[in-house]
């Protein structure tokens, strides 16, 4: 009978285990799906720091004129 209670104590510690994996598992699963296997990818469209987005912003508020808009335009495409 004593040998078998070290069996038991060892798949004890095997469930153990495998529980904790699982759990482990279905976290990094969930952490993917809602959100973290995107990382890297930036979405499509011009970045909000993009110089000549910027100035087009400016350009539609109204901050500067046509002419303005038109000569700082060719200076950040020189």
């Amino acid at each position: 009978m004593e040998g078998h209670g070290g069996m038991l104590g060892f798949f004890g510690g095997l469930m153990w285990i495998f529980w904790i994996l699982l759990i482990a598992g279905i976290a990094a699963l969930v952490v993917f799906l809602v959100g973290g296997g995107n990382r890297g990818v930036s979405p499509p469209g011009p970045r909000a720091d993009d110089p000549l987005e910027i100035l087009r912003r400016r350009y539609a508020r109204g901050e500067i004129d046509e002419g303005e808009f038109q000569r700082r335009r060719a200076e950040l495409e020189k």
